[in-house]
């Protein structure tokens, strides 16, 4: 490319453009997001000092009702829940919901180390809340936080 086809772009381009280049960000949006990030810590930090109560923990209460049942699948294609002894309990050819928490459990097991496979405990509790706990890498999930809708495939299987 000629020098002279280089400095006719470069006019077309114009000054703003040059100018651009300098700040692409502006000062203010910037000292705004190191203020916020501040704030954000400063909040952190009078919380843990303080001890402020914790209000995104579930508050305990009594179970209800709880079931073994070993979990496993493959993606969305298919979930198996089976009692610990081995008797399967469902084969879900579309698992649904049910893979999709089955996936979360599987990807928590690959992270330590585990066999995909799961033994899981479904605890219904006094105050309405449902969880799915597995004691071996410590992952656990609140069914009732995606919705009645999935929480109720969940209390189905109750009745297997």
């Amino acid at each position: 490319m000629s020098s002279q086809m280089q400095d006719a772009m470069l006019k077309a381009e114009g000054p703003a453009f040059r100018s651009r280049d300098k700040e692409m960000i502006p000062r203010v949006l910037l000292r705004a997001m190191f203020g916020l990030a501040m704030a954000t810590l400063a909040i952190t930090t009078y919380a843990s000092v303080t001890d402020m109560p914790k209000v995104g923990v579930p508050h305990a209460a009594p179970v209800v009702q709880s079931r073994t049942f070993v979990l496993e699948g493959d993606g969305v294609r298919w979930v198996r829940l089976s009692d610990p002894d081995g008797t399967v309990l469902a084969d879900m050819e579309n698992g649904g919901f049910v893979a999709v928490v089955q996936n979360g459990l599987k990807r928590a097991r690959t992270l330590r180390g585990l066999p995909v496979a799961a033994t899981v405990t479904l605890t219904t509790f006094a105050n309405g809340r449902m969880q799915l706990h597995d004691a071996e890498s410590g992952w656990s999930t609140e069914i009732g936080a995606f919705g009645p809708y999935n929480k109720a495939v969940f209390e189905r299987l109750f009745d297997l």
